[in-house]
């Protein structure tokens, strides 16, 4: 008899049965997995169709929080650009990594304790270390020393402003406005208040990007370029 033969067979048949297709571990943690999910959606009513909802809430609910949150148009200060009803979509994450609000931008900010208990929605004028004056000769707004020409946003026959003013934008802070100015009330109307209608950028919730709704008025909010050769804040003169 051969030894060394039947040594082998009883080696082989030592082995766990059905060792030789043992599954590898990411089969195994993909059946635990699945196991989970199942013993989960079993617990809620509904099961599976349930849980998908569950999980596409708790996404939503991240996404509004942390990235993009939409935000509808209350009121007409903000025509022609922005009707009331309309809704935006407004990036959460576009000064969280150092970039600061840039003049022309349309930001959503909360303006508890200086514009009332509300979220508000404006166009930012005026930034930091800007100084902002109504009016030059021709009746425009002027930024740094230069007159800005705000046609192409301004609510058609609105003037840029009624109320005269000459202001220093503190650091940190925006002064903003409205594009429809006979219909909105904004940091002129506040300059005499704390703060002196001046909005803390730490308050600002994002910039409106988007509008998505009417599906008609889809479109990208771009900054205008009426701002591009306004210098940058120092030698200013009024």
């Amino acid at each position: 008899m051969d030894t060394e033969a039947q040594q082998t067979e009883r080696d082989r048949s030592s082995l766990p049965s059905g060792s030789a297709d043992t599954p590898e571990p990411e089969g195994r943690e993909e059946r635990s997995r699945s196991s989970s999910v199942a013993r989960i959606a079993g617990w809620l009513p509904g099961g599976r169709i349930s849980l998908t909802l569950l999980v596409f809430l708790v996404f939503l609910l991240i996404l509004n929080t942390l990235v993009v949150r939409p935000f509808e148009i209350p009121s007409g200060s903000m025509q022609s650009a922005l009707r009331i009803g309309d809704r935006v979509l407004v990036n959460k994450l576009a000064y969280r990594f150092g970039a600061g609000p840039r003049r022309g931008d349309v930001v959503v900010f909360d303006g508890t304790g200086y514009f009332g208990a509300a979220d508000y929605i404006k166009r930012v004028v005026g930034v930091g270390g800007d100084r902002v004056v109504c009016c030059d000769k021709e009746g425009r707004i002027r930024v740094n020393g230069r007159s800005v020409d705000e046609s192409a946003f301004l609510y058609p026959g609105d003037r840029p402003s009624t109320v005269r003013f000459d202001v220093a934008v503190p650091a940190g802070t925006l002064f903003v406005l409205g594009d429809h100015r006979s219909a909105s009330s904004d940091s002129r109307d506040r300059l005499g208040s704390p703060g002196g209608g001046m909005v803390p950028v730490e308050d600002v919730i994002g910039r409106a990007d988007w509008i998505i709704w009417p599906r008609d008025r889809w479109t990208r909010l771009e900054r205008p370029g009426a701002y591009a050769r306004v210098p940058a804040p120092g030698g200013a003169r009024g």
